[in-house]
């Protein structure tokens, strides 16, 4: 697998967000247009907090004098689970722990990074009231570590969402929304050294020094997925942009035809590809917001309860009765 590349001062600001993993149920469903503005302000606050603590460890943990406007960050904060019952950890606790204070700054980095992962992975399957039952492979995923912390936070991820079409559950490719457009992204990789030859609409082939094998052709999921995302956006009304891109960053995609509105991006490709995505510079878009939203309403859920919001509501119930 290729080495991710060093972060540097500029990456730290930027991480891109999981609105989406599989079934589960997302707080970007509550609300599209609230979580992921929130999310940057919280994540560039306890950037700053962490930062400052590691360049002056005489301070220790304990919170300094603050400014208005530093409180009201922090009360922006803690308001993000309006009630005592959500078990979830906020963003404020996650980063806030001595393991966080690195020897260096890169570890430091690296770290919150880490901990910003962990968080996403509790906004995308977790509410105030509902939680999903998250297999725990996902904290070991380099795949969506990769695409959650080399992109900038203004990309909002789809990880190979399920959608709920005419009642039944369709799977999807990961979905990139940028402020400029839908990207869906289908990731091909093999063994080092292996080349990827395109071939027709069913079936592309894989060559190695040891063997020589048939791959079911990606072009198959991408247009499903396109199709669904079309279908989706006629029937908000709609108007986005939507890109396909087959996807490989360790291996030669070769073709003798470019497939048809395809993107392909082998390994000789990829950086520049890469870069592109790093370098947009545009704040979150409210179409872009609304084509986020869209999915999201589409989108299959699987949840309970959580146990303690159900035994809160027994108890509204009860003392409506009694008015009664």
């Amino acid at each position: 697998m290729k080495q991710l590349p060093k972060l540097n001062c500029k990456e730290v600001a930027t991480l891109a967000q999981l609105i989406k993993l599989q079934d589960y149920i997302s707080r970007y469903e509550w609300d599209p247009y609230r979580y992921p503005s929130q999310y940057i302000r919280l994540k560039k606050d306890q950037w700053e907090k962490l930062h400052h603590l590691w360049i002056n460890p005489e301070m220790g943990m304990e919170p300094r004098e603050e400014e208005p406007e530093q409180r009201s960050a922090c009360s922006r904060i803690k308001s993000i689970f309006k009630r005592k019952q959500d078990i979830s950890i906020s963003l404020e606790e996650e980063v806030e722990s001595r393991e966080m204070l690195a020897e260096t700054e890169q570890e430091l980095k690296q770290q919150f990074l880490d901990k910003l992962l962990n968080f996403q992975l509790k906004w995308a399957t977790s509410t105030v009231t509902d939680v999903s039952f998250m297999d725990k492979a996902y904290y070991a995923d380099s795949v969506l570590k990769y695409f959650l912390q080399r992109f900038p936070d203004t990309y909002l991820i789809m990880y190979y969402p399920i959608f709920s079409i005419k009642k039944a559950p369709v799977d999807g490719e990961i979905i990139m929304i940028s402020p400029l457009g839908v990207e869906i992204i289908y990731l091909v990789e093999e063994e080092a050294g292996a080349t990827i030859f395109a071939g027709n609409d069913r079936t592309w082939t894989v060559e190695s020094k040891r063997e020589q094998r048939k791959l079911l052709s990606p072009l198959i999921s991408l247009k499903r997925t396109e199709k669904i995302i079309r279908s989706i956006f006629h029937a908000e009304q709609h108007d986005f942009s939507i890109k396909k891109t087959i996807l490989s960053r360790v291996n030669p995609i070769h073709f003798a035809q470019e497939p048809y509105q395809t993107n392909v991006i082998g390994s000789q490709q990829y950086e520049k590809w890469f870069q592109e995505k790093r370098q947009l510079d545009s704040p979150l878009k409210s179409r872009q917001l609304k084509a986020a939203g869209a999915l999201l309403k589409f989108s299959h859920t699987t949840s309970v309860k959580r146990p303690e919001w159900e035994e809160d509501k027994g108890m509204d119930d009860f003392r409506f009765a009694e008015k009664e």
